[in-house]
């Protein structure tokens, strides 16, 4: 439903009254103060990026600290007729946070209010919010916030959302979308709208959707307790193929682990020369495993589930001696990002989604093209679901980016040809978005832009971002 935000009296249309230069930073300044706008070319130009693309630089950028102060940003930027994209901590692997086109870049990182619920084991967040200070705020209650993207400690639950985010608990405790409440948004037109979750689940909507459907300015998710026990082992496997056979096996054997996470060789000896941990450098492929619950019984059991499947695929198993080795073990993991950036100044992050069943084929398949390529390829990711994420690491100065987009586009049709989708986590932003017409039929591409027409008839939310061009060309969008 719609809230107004002054009841019985509507809020007034920005006028502008603007310098020359640049009349939207001059309005909104004039409109929000100058604490919440950054107008000056150098600083603007630090808003036009993600973690891996670059975009336009806005014309402005706000920084708001309310609601309020997002309806009149949007309402100043419809009445100057430029388009606008939300941002959080610009974590973002697919473009999603880079603007297409110079607009109004509304960065969300001062909208910090967290509030704990825990008779309701609730979190009332707005956007701005770091995800790991769910957990911490709500721990001393007995409870946690689940969703944990490798970014967690910088990424914000507005961007989570925007994008889905997953993490390494995904596989057994899912992604952030399984853990919202309700919803607050502002519209294209500036209304803001609360939404809780039925059966039509316009918030639904919302979460995925890249910021293109709507601003997601606040959330209430959803905290449960954190398991009582986990233990940790890591398997080492000569090649990538014989890894996912191994979490094939374990996951039908009914094992159920808490993080199901792989890496191969190339990947191992990236994070390895980064923090020296002492992992296997031989290794073609490396699986982390963290068996959890609140039955140590139940607990060992299922490791030695996963123990016996990953021998069983000629792997070697170690198990964590305590929670600091366990701690060690999962540094690795998360380190990935930083450590893959000291290889190659750029990288094509790629995020698919195939069946299990087809594990072994794919990661194989992807091996074989990169090392066809003689691009430097990596894979890693949160297996147990499914996830892979293929990274093409590359220097634009030496390297044709042409083919490192081809290298993306033959890897995302391993993908659709083994009934797989394009993301299961990134999003698809501009990166991903030359290959939607592949990977999604008409029909469904076009009761997509339905919804997108419905939503923002004039185009203005994150245009360039998700739907292919060419149908955005026939819909005059």
């Amino acid at each position: 439903m719609k809230t107004p935000l002054s009841p019985g009296s509507p809020a007034p249309k920005p006028r502008s009254n603007g310098s020359p230069d640049n009349p939207l930073a001059a309005e909104l300044t004039r409109l929000l103060g100058p604490k919440k706008v950054l107008s000056n070319l150098s600083e603007r130009r630090n808003y036009r990026y993600d973690a891996i693309q670059f975009g336009a630089t806005p014309l402005a950028v706000v920084l708001p600290e309310s609601t309020a102060d997002v309806v009149t940003a949007v309402w100043a930027a419809r009445a100057a007729g430029v388009p606008i994209v939300g941002r959080g901590a610009a974590s973002g692997l697919s473009g999603g946070a880079a603007p297409a086109l110079p607009g109004l870049v509304i960065a969300f990182t001062r909208m910090t209010r967290l509030d704990i619920f825990p008779e309701r084991r609730e979190a009332r967040a707005q956007a701005g919010v770091v995800t790991l200070a769910v957990t911490e705020k709500a721990r001393p209650f007995g409870l946690i916030y689940p969703p944990d993207p490798a970014s967690f400690r910088t990424s914000t639950i507005g961007g989570n959302l925007g994008e889905n985010a997953g993490g390494p608990l995904c596989f057994k405790y899912g992604v952030s979308g399984d853990y919202v409440r309700a919803l607050e948004f502002v519209d294209a037109d500036g209304e803001v709208h609360e939404l809780t979750r039925g059966a039509y689940d316009l918030a639904g909507l919302l979460i995925g959707s890249e910021g293109t459907l709507g601003l997601i300015t606040e959330a209430t998710l959803r905290l449960t307790p954190p398991p009582k026990f986990t233990r940790t082992l890591m398997a080492s496997f000569a090649e990538v193929g014989a890894c996912a056979e191994a979490v094939s096996a374990a996951i039908a054997a009914g094992a159920v682990p808490g993080k199901l996470e792989f890496m191969d060789h190339a990947c191992i000896n990236a994070v390895e020369d980064f923090l020296h941990l002492g992992l296997p450098r031989e290794a073609g492929a490396l699986l982390l495993v963290d068996t959890d619950g609140d039955d140590l019984d139940t607990v060992e059991e299922e490791r030695a589930l996963v123990e016996a499947a990953c021998l069983a695929a000629g792997g070697s198993v170690r198990r964590a001696a305590g929670d600091a080795e366990s701690a060690a073990l999962w540094q690795a993991r998360r380190s990935v990002s930083p450590a893959l950036g000291r290889i190659r100044p750029q990288r094509m992050n790629e995020d698919i989604v195939v069946p299990r069943s087809v594990l072994p084929e794919v990661v194989r398949e992807i091996r074989a093209l990169g090392d066809a390529s003689g691009f430097h390829l990596v894979q890693f990711g949160h297996i147990g679901d499914g996830n892979l994420h293929p990274n093409i690491l590359f220097d634009p100065r030496r390297e044709s980016p042409d083919a490192v987009h081809d290298l993306a586009h033959r890897i995302a049709l391993v993908a659709i040809r083994h009934g797989g989708v394009l993301s299961g986590e990134h999003g698809i932003g501009t990166m991903k978005r030359p290959f939607m017409r592949e990977a999604v039929d008409p029909v469904t591409l076009e009761a997509l832009w339905d919804v997108k027409r419905a939503l923002d008839p004039a185009g203005v939310l994150n245009p360039g971002k998700v739907l292919p061009e060419e149908l955005a060309d026939e819909a005059h969008l």
